[in-house]
């Protein structure tokens, strides 16, 4: 796999060298991180992760995020894996959005609406690696990306940054973006897709899942918000306690599984608080992450189909785990929700800490 992504990284210098109109020092490459028996590794391509290797309960080492063979393929990528998502992630109803006074038409990729950004975003873009520190204490790399006024449709030219830090037993996904001459919504998130059984396992109905967050946002048939919110009490969304992942997921036919927004609880100003908790019962991983985001997108790979991934293997439909810490989609539409207006005053921050054990789930100290 190493030789492929080398290869990969020499025939794609010149095609990756030249981005948005300007010539890029930088080629399309991997990097990793190495913290004891955790390794990581990333690509400037989206700002994308990659892999994360960590040991399961019998000390044996697996891969547990989905991902792709080669670079070529996050390249045509369509599903996200591991990718960093902007300007706007998730949903923008009608693809427009009014700010100030001013109307912005913003470019439809998913039936009228906009979906993650729109058909480029900032998956699809090479970003700068800034800083890269690959073992230690607390190895990490941060990568920035310009994004220029009017990319798509977007007001204002944004400077954005993410950084990933490995601990021993964690990773921190810390982004940042700075408005540079106007305001702008921003909503930054990382798509990873977990399996703590390994990427390579199957399915993930087995999984246990609490989702601290006892509200959603209601969405229309477009999966787009309504403005309003519901109660997960007594509904295949309650997972305020523990529960496996299968148990109730064939409930929701219109999705095909789990793709919602969870307004999280205690999410007060930009406190961290604790968001969701994964329990592989088969491998004892177990995987806790907090923010300080008042949304989580629960999505578990509904629309993955004969997806070819690392080592061959062919992801299908519910593989895989998204726990995507964010801002409420359509936020931009809708006054009530959070804002996600960032201003060269009013800089944007997203920190998700994700600690990983094979101990007792309850029984993790605080991030």
């Amino acid at each position: 796999m190493t030789k492929i992504f080398v290869l990969l990284c020499l025939f794609f210098l010149a095609a990756s060298s030249f981005v948005n109109g300007s010539i890029k020092k930088d080629p399309i490459r991997i990097f990793e991180l190495k913290n004891g028996d955790l390794s990581l590794k990333v690509t400037n391509w989206g700002a994308t992760l990659v892999s994360l290797v960590l040991p399961d309960k019998n000390g044996k080492l697996g891969d547990i995020v989905l991902g792709y063979e080669s670079l070529k393929d996050y390249i045509n990528d369509t599903t996200y894996f591991g990718a960093t998502v902007g300007r706007v992630a998730n949903r923008i109803g009608g693809a427009q959005f009014t700010l100030n006074g001013t109307h912005y038409k913003l470019i439809a990729n998913e039936g009228n609406n906009t979906l993650h950004g729109g058909p480029k975003g900032f998956t699809h873009a090479l970003w700068k690696v800034v800083k890269y520190q690959s073992e230690g204490d607390r190895p990490r790399i941060t990568f920035s990306y310009h994004s220029f006024d009017g990319e798509e449709g977007f007001p204002g030219d944004l400077l954005a940054t993410v950084s990933y830090i490995l601990g021993k037993n964690s990773l921190n996904i810390i982004m940042k973006a700075k408005a540079l001459n106007k305001p702008t919504p921003v909503n930054l998130i990382n798509h990873a897709y977990w399996n703590l059984g390994n990427h390579n396992s199957g399915n993930i109905l087995d999984e246990v899942v609490q989702i601290f967050g006892s509200k959603t946002t209601l969405v229309d048939d477009h999966l787009i918000p309504t403005g309003k919110f519901a109660s997960v009490e007594g509904t295949p969304y309650d997972f305020l306690k523990p529960q496996i992942v299968g148990t109730r997921i064939n409930q929701l036919q219109k999705t095909n599984g789990y793709d919602t927004n969870y307004v999280l609880d205690g999410a007060k100003g930009k406190e961290i608080k604790v968001a969701a908790i994964v329990h592989d019962k088969k491998s004892g991983r177990v995987m806790k992450i907090s923010t300080n985001a008042p949304g989580l997108q629960f999505y578990t790979a509904n629309f993955v189909k004969n997806e070819k991934g690392k080592d061959g293997f062919v992801y299908q439909p519910r593989s895989a785990l998204c726990l995507e810490t964010q801002a409420f989609p359509d936020s931009v539409n809708h006054p009530n929700f959070p804002s996600t207006i960032v201003t060269p005053e009013k800089p944007y921050k997203h920190v998700m800490l994700i600690k990983f054990s094979t101990k007792d789930p309850y029984a993790l100290s605080p991030l």
